[in-house]
């Protein structure tokens, strides 16, 4: 019970000092330190947690290596927009968009889903820069763009066999790949309809009448892809040779700036206004949230707290992946730590719940998706410049609807 209080404390803690206009990284750090303040963790158990990851954990999911690699991601990603604009080839981008895709809707939502296919941290803010032009050459608000942007890229976390935790929950239930996806699908068919309802359908403002697409397509596909190429460029270096997206977007943003020949005089000013040191302290904060939280054991407390006051089975299927989800802000630990606890319930007697199994990922999504200690929902308040409390409200109806289709497939397979 304390654990959660603690957790609940420290998120109370973050909300006060952005209404007092404290900048998010600097709150993040400072809630991080109210949390180890309250669970008692100190400087040495944290160092101790710190040092152990090394020895247990691949280096790719290790703090320091997550620090280092999403602060020069995203930082780097500011940088890239910067040169985009300062080129003119973000100006373009959104004229393309609107020609190719002729839906503004369909343009803002295309970006986000095409590159959620990509598993990365922080990989988020690929597609960001594209977005926050589109949605400013429209005159979408920055947050309602933000969230556009935070929701439909994780939409193919419910069923993509790239998520780790798509094969591991596979992997616990003895299941075939096609019967997994199959099951989750209504949870990426409730999601989407409720971006489109909720995002889409409301604060898109109308369209300009003066307004005319360029019909040419061929130009349109040309400046897409003089945009688009950078952030494919680091896609491919991914997945091909494995490079960390911190290193693919310096080496594409170095070949963008050789290609359109940005004077070296010009990337003196980018790169003092790109290298933004709140973003830094952003990613320190909710990487320290998440170490304070393994450093203390909050996690299996707030588990066998759920257990002990005799939850019912429903409900703590829901919410016990729900809850840790919102704990952590990341999908994989959230189902090692949770399923294991759920199994008894979702396939005890031989016979596979898959309808249960669904409603407990609808509810991991649930709390994935709301918490400001998920890095992607921080970096996008931060990038886009919108108030982390109003872009939390915007998610609230899509994941209402995630809520009700876990609780219909668990009612039609029980």
């Amino acid at each position: 019970m304390y654990a959660l209080i603690a957790m609940f404390g420290a998120l109370t803690a973050l909300v006060i000092l952005l209404r007092l206009k404290m900048r998010l990284g600097r709150s993040m750090v400072v809630s991080a330190g109210v949390l180890a303040a309250l669970l008692l963790v100190g400087p040495g158990l944290l160092w101790k947690t710190a040092v152990a990851e090394w020895h247990d954990k691949p280096i790719g999911q290790t703090t320091g290596y997550l620090f280092i690699s999403l602060a020069v991601l995203l930082c780097m990603v500011n940088v890239l927009g910067l040169a985009m604009r300062e080129t003119g080839v973000s100006g373009r981008l959104a004229v393309a968009l609107q020609g190719l895709f002729r839906s503004r809707r369909a343009a803002l939502t295309a970006i986000p889903m095409l590159m959620g296919l990509l598993p990365t941290p922080g990989g988020i803010m690929l597609s960001a820069p594209m977005v926050r032009d589109l949605g400013d050459s429209i005159g979408v608000d920055r947050t309602q763009c933000a969230a556009i942007n935070f929701w439909f890229r994780h939409q193919w976390e419910t069923i993509w066999p790239l998520f780790p935790s798509i094969p591991l929950i596979q992997s616990m239930l003895g299941i075939s790949a096609f019967q997994l996806m199959s099951h989750n699908g209504i949870i990426l068919l409730a999601g989407t309809l409720g971006g489109i309802l909720f995002l889409l359908l409301v604060g898109i403002p109308p369209r300009d009448p003066n307004h005319s697409h360029r019909t040419q397509w061929w130009l349109n596909v040309r400046d897409f892809l003089s945009a688009f190429w950078p952030i494919a460029l680091v896609a491919v270096l991914y997945a091909a040779i494995n490079l960390p997206p911190a290193g693919g977007i310096i080496l594409a943003t170095g070949f963008f700036g050789l290609f359109h020949r940005l004077p070296l005089s010009r990337w003196n000013a980018i790169l003092r206004q790109g290298l933004e040191p709140d973003f830094v302290l952003l990613v320190l904060g909710a990487l320290l949230f998440k170490l304070i939280l393994e450093a203390g054991g909050a996690i299996p407390s707030a588990v066998g707290f759920l257990q002990e006051i005799h939850t019912p089975p429903v409900v703590l299927i829901f919410l016990l992946p729900l809850l840790v989800a919102f704990l952590t802000g990341v999908t994989m630990p959230t189902v090692a730590i949770t399923f294991p606890f759920l199994m008894p319930m979702i396939s005890g007697d031989g016979r596979i719940r898959m309808g249960l199994e669904t409603l407990a990922f609808s509810g991991l999504i649930c709390g994935l998706m709301l918490t400001p200690v998920h890095l992607c929902l921080a970096m996008s308040a931060s990038y886009f410049q919108a108030p982390l409390g109003k872009l939390i409200v915007k998610l609230l109806g899509p994941v209402v609807l995630v809520a009700v289709a876990g609780l219909v497939s668990a009612w039609m397979f029980p």
